[in-house]
Formats: C-alpha cells, structure tokens, sequence
C-alpha cells in the first residue's frame, strides 16, 4: 500500500467507496465524478502505479472484472454500450497513481463525447511508425 494513495485508501476501507464487486485480487467501485450513469472503476489491491509497471497478472484481473462490471452495466442498467479507458501519466490524463480502468457504460443518448478526432495520415507515415513499434 502507498501511504498518499486514495486508492489504497479505499482498499484498506480507510476511506469510503460504493463498492459493487470485489475477489481475491480486485476491487470495483462507483467514480465519484461520473461521466455517465454507472461509471465504475476497477483496481488491483495492490498498488501499482500505471500500466507499465502494472504486473500482467494485476492486468488480467483487472480486465476480467471489467468485463463482469461491465456485463452489469448492460444487463442492469440498460446502456448500449461500454467504453473501457485507462490513463497512464498525467499526459493521459491519468491523476490518481494507482493503475485502474475506467468502465463507462454508454447510452444512445448520452451526451458524452471523444474528446479528439481521428488524424488523417498518410500511408508511409503508418507504415514508419509501425516499423519502429515491431518486435
């Protein structure tokens, strides 16, 4: 546990979350600032601060919970779809340091949005960045 992490906090039950599933290894729980109705978080217990020094088996859990969360979401609250988001560092948006994926149940009439659009690229700028992303 990292002293300074809510998350952690939450975990421990040092500090109050609606809670909505947990088991050995996870812990989902209701964001306080939803974008929709039945946005949720899931975490791994242990603390690990983003994706990248996330270990697999902290991600696997973490996605399969998602999954349940967000069979939920359809099946309990009717929502049309589901956004799955993680944040790693703060160029991503990411502002609480305990790796977590956002489950956003989405709706057909919900006004939430992507905050971006798609470039438009050229093939050879694909094909270089592909080239330097290879094995």
């Amino acid at each position: 546990m990292a002293d300074d992490c809510i998350f952690c906090k939450i975990v421990a039950g040092e500090m109050p979350a609606h809670r909505i599933a947990e088991d050995d290894r996870t812990i989902a729980f209701m964001d306080i600032n939803p974008w929709t109705r039945g946005h949720a978080l899931v975490i791994p217990k242990e603390h690990t601060r983003n994706l990248w020094e996330a270990p697999i088996a902290a991600l696997e859990s973490t996605i399969a919970m998602a999954q349940q969360i967000a069979t939920r979401q359809r099946d309990r609250l009717g929502c049309a779809g589901v956004n799955l988001l993680n944040c790693t560092e703060p160029a991503a948006w990411q502002t609480v340091f305990h790796y977590h994926v956002h489950v956003i149940p989405r709706y057909e009439d919900d006004p939430l949005r992507l905050p971006a659009k798609p470039l438009e690229v050229e093939q050879d700028e694909l094909a270089e960045a592909a080239e330097e992303l290879r094995g």
